[in-house]
């Protein structure tokens, strides 16, 4: 029996998206001779959206092949983070040039969402592209907004006009104290009193203990004390520095970075020799061009001097995400991942980054590592007020005459900071409360202005110092448009891992948004946010709400 010619089958063909042998070429003269390594896949994919504008599907396929990775992994890691442009086949790709306008509150309050609104009327979409984004760390000079890299402050339409009519779009680098400049003050004395034994790592530690240096990223925990822990555990080991500064109303590093970013280097390599670490990785948020200019050049700078010898420092880029200031986070991403945090214990003391013992610090904490050791401990310890120690760089914003990062006595009161270091208030502004920790620490009535300002101060209100990030209001704002406007970026930055915090500011901004303040409905998500969310976000993101239900009743009063 015949059945005539029979079913033909067609050959074999891989599924899922082709490899494009342009496409491949085309990544692997971006990459060079740079390693293939997991960890570096967030820094190849800001090669390839800084070459091409965008992601493009074929360019994420043929990183997957170079890296011997999967698509979905790579894809995975891309679509994270709010910087990278994915383009999928047969999308058109964005506008060459990116207009991004701070939305954030110290923006807010300035007319931020009025310059948006102007300037999406008057540009053409296919040339430009208007976002309204997340604080970009300028809020002293607020509202503030970026013409692909070039930071433009004091923003206002004709400004950022101006910038797209001559085409400038890249970083403007500040004066800043270089190299030679910082080494001819005699910077690096101390990096070599360290290196050559005349301090040791123990007594450099007790040095920064006795002076009541702390973690100034937020959490305030004993930076001598992190030392020991870390140096007591067998290598390799490894210091991070946090340069993720994405809270709404901080712009303290970026400040100190901008001005004198030697100080920072000279803390983390007497800092890395003092815990034996093997390797410096210093994480740097994208919103920064011109930071991280500066760091390269500088970092650069210290390889040809010989002063970084065996400890080097790798900068690792961020990519617009907010989580990844939290320290787990952080270091999810440095090792190529999503900034997902990580449940605790174990602390990243015992297995942080690539598993092992990491010792991680913000920017402005290194920044006085050289002082102390120089000026003695006692030095700092006296700057304080009222039993506190040292100096704390406020960022300070909002409605006041004089805004800007003040280098302030720790323990200094709102009122005695306002009048002594800002000017007092905007003419025609009547002070009426503050944030005092940025977005996270809750909200303050001009009432409690007279409560020191430091670590554990503000406990007993429900607020905290934080990053001491300071935004001012006056009788001229609404509180609840203020609440609302931090609920709306905490739901923006939830990186989605957990339940409580991913639905939770999703329904805390929709009630908001809608006018429902019922004190029930809010007090059950602020109790399952903060019980049951991973990480601080979570956990501190009703803060600003349950302070205007607290402290700001006249809001409610019809």
């Amino acid at each position: 029996m015949s059945f005539g010619k029979g079913l033909s089958r067609k050959p074999s063909q891989p599924k899922g998206r082709q490899l494009e042998d342009a496409a491949l070429t085309e990544v692997q003269a971006l990459l060079g001779d740079e390693p293939r390594r997991r960890d570096l896949l967030i820094e190849h994919l800001h090669k390839i959206q800084d070459a091409y504008g965008c992601l493009e599907a074929r360019h994420l396929r043929a990183l997957a092949e170079e890296m011997r990775l999967s698509q979905a992994e790579v894809y995975e890691v891309a679509s994270f983070y709010h910087h990278f442009d994915i383009v999928r086949e047969g999308e058109a790709k964005p506008a060459p040039v990116t207009v991004r306008v701070c939305d954030s509150i110290t923006c807010s309050l300035k007319g931020a969402d009025a310059l948006a609104a102007a300037l999406e009327s008057g540009v053409d979409p296919s040339k430009v592209r208007i976002q309204k984004v997340p604080c970009i760390g300028r809020c002293a000079a607020a509202p503030a907004a970026q013409v692909g890299k070039r930071a433009v402050d004091h923003a206002n339409e004709m400004s950022v006009r101006s910038l797209l009519f001559e085409g400038t779009v890249t970083p403007e680098i500040p004066q800043y104290t270089g190299f030679e400049a910082y080494r001819a003050s005699g910077g690096y004395k101390v990096l070599e009193r360290v290196r050559s034994g005349d301090l040791t790592a123990e007594s450099v530690a007790d040095l920064v203990l006795a002076a009541g240096l702390r973690g100034l990223g937020g959490a305030g925990f004993p930076t001598g004390t992190k030392w020991k822990i870390v140096h007591d555990l067998p290598g390799p080991k490894y210091l991070t520095i946090n340069g993720d500064e994405g809270e709404p109303g901080t712009f303290k590093d970026r400040y100190h970075l901008e001005s004198d970013p030697h100080r920072l280097l000279e803390g983390a390599l007497v800092a890395a020799h003092a815990i034996s670490a093997d390797r410096i990785y210093l994480y740097m948020r994208d919103e920064y061009p011109a930071v991280l200019e500066i760091l390269n050049t500088e970092i650069e700078a210290l390889r040809s001097a010989g002063i970084i010898t065996t400890i080097d420092i790798e900068i690792r880029r961020g990519a617009g995400a907010y989580i990844c200031g939290e320290e787990s986070a952080m270091i999810e991403s440095i090792e190529g991942k999503r900034g997902l945090p990580r449940h605790r214990p174990p602390f990243i003391a015992q297995v942080g980054l690539f598993g092992r013992p990491t010792l991680n610090h913000n920017i402005e904490t290194l920044f006085w590592i050289r002082d102390i050791v120089e000026n003695g401990p006692d030095w700092f310890a006296e700057q304080g007020r009222r039993g506190h120690k040292g100096f704390r760089s406020f960022s300070v914003s909002g409605r006041v005459r004089e805004p800007g990062v003040k280098l302030a006595p720790a323990g200094i009161t709102m009122n005695e900071l306002l009048e002594e270091y800002c000017g007092g208030m905007e003419d025609g502004h009547s002070f009426k409360g503050y944030l005092p920790g940025g977005a996270s620490g809750g909200i303050l009535p001009a009432s409690l202005a007279d409560e020191p300002l430091d670590f554990g101060t503000l406990d007993k209100h429900g607020c905290f110092i934080g990053s001491h990030a300071i935004v001012v209001f006056s009788d001229q704002d609404d509180m609840r448009d203020a609440a609302l406007n931090l609920m709306r970026f905490f739901k923006h930055e939830s990186c989605g891992q957990c339940t409580p915090c991913r639905s939770g500011t999703e329904k805390m901004e929709k009630l908001l948004a809608e006018g429902d303040w019922d004190q029930d409905k809010i007090a059950d998500l602020d109790a399952v946010m903060r019980s049951a969310s991973i990480c601080g976000l979570g956990q501190a993101a009703s803060n600003p709400v349950a302070s205007v239900l607290k402290f700001f009743s006249e809001e409610f009063e019809v």
